[in-house]
This record gives structure tokens, C-alpha cells and sequence, in this order.
């Protein structure tokens, strides 16, 4: 894990980099993931199929980190949080971070830029995720500001 300072959005359009976003499970009654904070707001402003079809891969695939194409951009769902309500919990930031080191190792030619997952609207401290995302491997960039 490479730690960097910037904005999120701000690595978008560069090549070989994908941003990832922090989710929840929670899917409402149209279907759409509940994306009200944070990055997820941001994403779903920004692409505003973003929330169905996270929506559809959560309820086809379960809350899981997953690649969502938005046009020509791929974004990474992280999942933090099992309800959009919840506090981020640390259980599903370790295995959301251990099935996007296996795609950061596999894709090594590719970065991965990542917020600090569940530390803005999760409502947990960087020092409780810190050791948690600094396995992940060099080509993953988490943004600390």
C-alpha cells in the first residue's frame, strides 16, 4: 500500500488507474444501492447509473468488492458497511481489502486508488484500518490527505 495525498476524483482520468469507492449492502426499493455520503454520494452524482448497477450485482453477487463499468470508466465497490446505516465494520474491510489485494496483485500493471475505507462517514479511526490496508500491495494507493 502506497500512501498519497489528493483528491479521489482527481485520479479518474488517468490511465492504468481505477478508483474505488467504500459501499454498503443496502439496496432500496428501486433497486439502486443506497449511496447517501462520502464518495459513494460523489460517484453517484458524478455517473448516475452508478447506483443500479450496484443495486443489481449486489443482489445478484452479495455485498463483495466487484468492478462496476460506468461508460468507458471502471470503478471498484469496496464494501465497509453491511447496511448504509451501520458503522463501517472491520470483519468486511478485511475481506473486502483481501479480495482487492488478489485483483492489485493479479492486474499489477494497473493502480488502485482507495479513500481511507470506513474512516469518513464509517466512523472509524485510520489507526483501527491503517494495519488492515497496509497489506495490500504498492500498486494500491490509499489516499490520506
Amino acid at each position: 500500500m502506497t500512501e498519497v495525498y489528493g483528491e479521489l476524483w482527481g485520479y479518474v482520468d488517468l490511465p492504468w488507474h481505477i478508483v474505488c469507492i467504500t459501499t454498503n449492502g443496502s439496496v432500496n426499493s428501486r433497486g439502486q444501492c443506497v449511496m447517501g455520503r462520502g464518495c459513494a454520494l460523489e460517484a453517484k452524482t458524478r455517473y448516475p447509473t452508478l447506483a443500479k448497477e450496484l443495486g443489481d450485482k449486489i443482489k445478484r453477487n452479495g455485498n463483495v468488492v466487484q468492478s462496476l463499468i460506468t461508460g468507458d470508466i471502471e470503478i471498484i465497490a469496496f464494501p465497509v458497511k453491511h447496511k448504509w446505516s451501520d458503522q463501517a465494520n472491520l470483519k468486511l474491510i478485511e475481506k473486502s481489502a483481501a479480495r482487492l489485494k488478489e485483483i492489485a496483485i493479479d492486474h499489477h500493471d494497473l493502480n488502485f486508488v482507495l479513500p481511507r475505507p470506513g474512516c469518513g462517514a464509517g466512523r472509524l479511526l485510520w489507526m483501527e484500518v491503517k494495519p488492515i490496508v497496509e497489506t495490500l500491495p504498492d500498486n494500491v494507493m490509499v489516499i490520506t490527505r
